[in-house]
């Protein structure tokens, strides 16, 4: 049940992704869909739950730096403030509640996540410096989306993605987690492919400006 849980937040993951990939590709241009935010959302609450069973550090870190994140990105989209105001307080208070659980169970948490024989420390650190890395992007895409007053995926956004996803596939390997190896696995693509699209929108761009003789 636990896997099928983990499944089905990947699903969404890697859904997300592709939805942004092929509007992407028909508008050739980047684009930062509101149903990608939305998924991200759901997909990240789900991922929480998953990482909680399965006793993972790093996979609850990673989700938690990027959680508000995708809350921003859907109140700029307009999306926020159409949502229950219920299911909005549920949204925001669940992580709250998981770190106030954490701080009160220091003992439990370290136990389970820091000293766990099955999983060695410097395998869990390589996995939450991946994990970090991953969720930065969101932080790199929050400030140059508030630089620009509009929900954006930049470039570095898709690089970051590109470096970060490979660390966690490696990861996976090494805890023998499908999960994780599969979410990480089919996002190379379309990472890849938006970097593409974008180096393509930013020659075209280049080329129809007017050059000016001196």
């Amino acid at each position: 049940m636990i896997y099928v849980l983990g499944f089905i937040s990947q699903v969404l993951f890697f859904t997300r992704t592709l939805i942004q990939w092929v509007l992407s590709e028909r508008a050739r241009k980047v684009l930062s869909p509101t149903i990608y935010w939305v998924l991200s959302i759901v997909a990240s609450y789900l991922f929480v739950i998953y990482g909680w069973f399965r006793n993972d550090f790093a996979i609850l870190l990673g989700q938690l730096i990027s959680y508000y994140i995708y809350i921003w990105n859907l109140n700029e989209t307009g999306v926020w403030k159409r949502i229950n105001r219920f299911l909005r307080s549920i949204l925001v208070i669940t992580p709250i509640i998981a770190i106030v659980f954490v701080l009160q169970n220091g003992h439990y948490f370290i136990e389970n996540f820091f000293t766990n024989e099955k999983i060695p420390v410097w395998l869990i650190i390589f996995g939450t410096l991946g994990q970090i890395l991953f969720s930065l992007r969101f932080v790199y895409q929050w400030l140059y989306s508030m630089s620009k007053n509009e929900s954006l995926l930049p470039i570095g956004f898709w690089l970051i993605s590109l470096i970060g996803s490979g660390i966690i596939a490696i990861y996976g390997i090494l805890r023998v987690d499908p999960i994780l190896i599969l979410g990480q696995s089919v996002g190379f693509i379309a990472y890849t492919r938006n970097i593409v699209i974008y180096k393509k929108e930013l020659t075209k761009r280049s080329q129809s400006e007017p050059i000016y003789n001196q």
